[in-house]
């Protein structure tokens, strides 16, 4: 005999049924909720000013236009004023960041101080001054410093090639050099003549390496200095002279330079910023860029990293 469920037991199942849901349902962990977004850091923007030495202009602007490209609504302009130049400027407060080849001055020093500009002082790379001599000349491979100084010092009787060394031409030297603001001129006359600015006065002088560049080029029997970044980019057009110091002539390379090998004309090459500028966040970011990420730029662009632990204490000055 088929057997059917009375209405009773089939309400019990589902009354059973019901309960058996509502507990499961109650059982079930609640999703988790989703985490809020890890906030994008904010946007730099801002404004930063530099100016100064020609030398070290090749550094901040390849570093600037690296750090250009993460901050694109930070604006970074740079002048080519010379050290001297730029120092004028930022000792009295026109300029945030100051590129220098040479340290400051104490007379530059007390005019900041006058205009209560506090500042600091930072090593970012070395360089060579390098001498150059006309691509065409064969017959220029070195000079001593002696030689140097017979040629640039005030009272030089040095007019021809034949004046340095009997077996060289009776040419007349065309002299190019940096001119009076730049660090490099301050440096290679103190190294060379003994005295910051002691030099002969005709001379084709600029604050912008590229015309001294284009000077010696054009001129068979020209004789001029600027930094070695300049003749790296040049070499096709310019000839480097070894320097012999008293211990054999030695060529500015990215070794000799560092070690000192290269003797007396290697040299630290700086930047000052102000610490009005270093408050901001903008430029704090692009100093420590510049110290950090940057270097990798230092010899793309023909100078001499800094070791590693310089770097590390040159950053700590910021803290």
């Amino acid at each position: 005999m088929k057997r059917t469920l009375s209405k009773k037991w089939i309400s019990t199942i589902l009354v059973l049924m019901v309960a058996v849901l509502t507990l499961t349902a109650c059982n079930t962990p609640a999703p988790a909720p989703t985490p809020d977004p890890t906030p994008a850091p904010a946007k730099l923007s801002g404004e930063i000013i530099i100016d100064g030495s020609s030398t070290v202009f090749p550094i901040t602007e390849a570093i600037a236009e690296e750090f250009r490209k993460i901050n694109p609504d930070v604006n970074i302009s740079i002048g080519v004023s010379g050290t001297g130049g730029g120092f004028k400027k930022f000792t009295i407060g026109e300029t945030d960041i100051s590129n220098a080849s040479r340290p400051i001055k104490e007379s530059e020093a007390a005019i900041a101080e006058e205009n209560k500009i506090d500042y600091v002082e930072l090593k970012v790379a070395y360089d060579g001054l390098s001498v150059m001599v006309n691509k065409a000349n064969d017959f220029v491979d070195t000079l001593t410093v002696e030689e140097l100084n017979n040629i640039w010092k005030p009272d030089s009787t040095v007019v021809t090639w034949q004046d340095v060394r009997a077996e060289w031409p009776d040419e007349p030297i065309k002299l190019y050099a940096p001119g009076t603001d730049s660090g490099t001129f301050d440096y290679f006359t103190e190294e060379i003549n003994g005295g910051t600015g002691v030099i002969r006065t005709d001379f084709t002088p600029s604050e912008d390496d590229n015309v001294l560049v284009q000077g010696i080029a054009g001129d068979k029997y020209s004789l001029g200095f600027f930094g070695y970044a300049y003749y790296i980019e040049n070499t096709d057009k310019l000839k480097i002279v070894k320097i012999d110091a008293g211990e054999g002539a030695v060529e500015p390379t990215f070794e000799t330079i560092k070690d000192g090998s290269y003797s007396p004309l290697s040299r630290p090459i700086f930047m000052y910023v102000t610490e009005e500028a270093l408050a901001k966040e903008h430029v704090m970011a692009f100093v420590e860029y510049f110290l950090t990420d940057g270097t990798e730029l230092v010899s793309e662009v023909g100078y001499v990293p800094l070791e590693e632990a310089i770097y590390t204490e040159e950053l700590a000055k910021l803290k």
